[in-house]
């Protein structure tokens, strides 16, 4: 698909860095499009993702710089990560793919004062929700369109190893409920073309929901 809903966001995200530049984890990183983003903001960063391919794929890319990027192939649902060591954490499209669950351990992983975002496919749950997804589709067609027609003239794009897909999307309200249990604070954000995103800032208050 040539308008990548993902990438389309990727300004929002990069408003919600915090101040100077600090060490960022993009969680299921693809092929690093949104690493590369947070490298040419001076961020270091390290970009995991459960698969080889596109760990592989995203090396070769490299960094665009000041910041540099460590890519490997992690699993961060049973990797150990780092307590109070991330300035920023991203997680696109790839928080369905894992125990909603998970989001605790990211937390954990924040400094003080370190942000937390989530973007994330999710299913209707109100009539709102309804009216917001039906909206999009012609948006969504002309934006398709647009970015198809400027790939053409631009000698069109190889697109890259394919990405796996998992059609089981939680209900916004599930979101809403599993963030203000398990991510105290946070805002839930349904966007326009069939993405939420959740955004959490640490305090340093201590998880309640851990023993």
């Amino acid at each position: 698909m040539p308008f990548n809903h993902n990438d389309h966001y990727h300004p929002l995200l990069l408003d919600l860095l915090p101040p100077g530049p600090g060490i960022a984890l993009d969680v299921g990183c693809g092929t690093g499009r949104f690493a590369r983003r947070l490298a040419a903001t001076g961020m270091a960063v390290e970009a995991v993702d459960l698969s080889a391919a596109m760990v592989e794929a995203a090396s070769g890319l490299g960094s665009p710089g000041p910041g540099e990027i460590v890519y490997r192939q992690a699993d961060v649902t049973t990797d150990p990560l780092p307590e109070a060591h991330y300035d920023f954490i991203s997680c696109l499209a790839s928080l369905h793919h894992m125990p909603f669950e998970t989001v605790a351990k990211l937390r954990r992983a924040l400094v003080p004062g370190g942000v937390l975002v989530v973007l994330t496919p999710a299913r209707p749950s109100s009539p709102k929700d309804w009216a917001r997804e039906a909206a999009a589709v012609p948006l969504n067609a002309l934006a398709r369109l647009v970015v198809h027609v400027a790939e053409r003239l631009n000698g069109g794009s190889d697109g890259g190893p394919p990405v796996p897909t998992l059609f089981r999307f939680p209900t916004i309200a599930e979101l809403r409920r599993e963030s203000a249990r398990l991510l105290p604070g946070s805002t839930v954000r349904p966007l326009l073309f069939w993405r939420t995103l959740i955004t959490y800032r640490e305090h340093g208050d201590g998880d309640p929901t851990d023993g």
